[in-house]
């Protein structure tokens, strides 16, 4: 019990510590490498919840496809930093009153959980004896919050259309690659053979 306790202290700490540093940290690069390490931390608090299947997913998913996608895109990207940084003062009364709110809610949870502890216990309530982890996560999103699910999936298929839309869209001075092209060349259209006297080349 000391050593789960342990573990998830150290856990919880190295999240929050590392997403702290993802929106501090000046370097893109380094804040998608902070936030692939909350990801970890944040598996190992499935791990210990007992929830594997969840911080498997959050692995793979996560920190296996979103992370690095980040990660490659904040790396290709040529983004003026200095630029996004002039409108700071502008926008930080919104960001203020945002983080105000967060705090309060913050401040409310952990008020609830000292003031009434009897209302987290069904938090904690362990899985029922012979179902296994990912069964009862399929019953329950499945049944009671089928219709989420589905709404969820149409929300991630618009968005992926909208990408795709907006990447086959017809721009004028934007070169394409053009397949059928490329294969229809013949050899003498690219290639010239000259022939070069002795001494005279480059």
């Amino acid at each position: 019990m000391i050593v789960q306790g342990l573990a998830f202290y150290l856990f919880a700490l190295v999240t929050v510590a590392a997403g702290v540093m993802v929106i501090s940290a000046r370097n893109p690069v380094h804040s998608v490498l902070f936030l692939i390490l909350a990801f970890f931390n944040s598996a190992g608090l499935f791990v210990l919840l007992g929830a594997e299947f969840l911080a498997m997913i959050l692995v793979v998913v996560y920190v296996g496809a979103v992370a690095v996608l980040f990660l490659f895109v904040v790396m290709m990207l040529d983004i003026n930093f200095v630029e996004l940084r002039q409108g700071f003062l502008h926008y930080l009364p919104v960001g203020g009153l945002i983080g105000l709110v967060l705090l309060v809610e913050l401040l409310m949870v952990l008020g609830g959980w000292t003031l009434a502890p009897e209302a987290t216990a069904a938090v904690a309530a362990p899985t029922p004896e012979g179902l296994t982890n990912t069964h009862a996560l399929g019953e329950l999103i499945y049944t009671r919050y089928f219709y989420l699910f589905q709404a969820a999936g149409m929300v991630l298929l618009i968005a992926m259309i909208g990408a795709i839309v907006l990447t086959h869209r017809r721009r004028p001075g934007v070169r394409r690659q053009r397949i059928a092209d490329q294969v229809a060349r013949r050899p003498e259209e690219c290639v010239e053979v000259r022939k070069v006297e002795p001494g005279k080349g480059i």
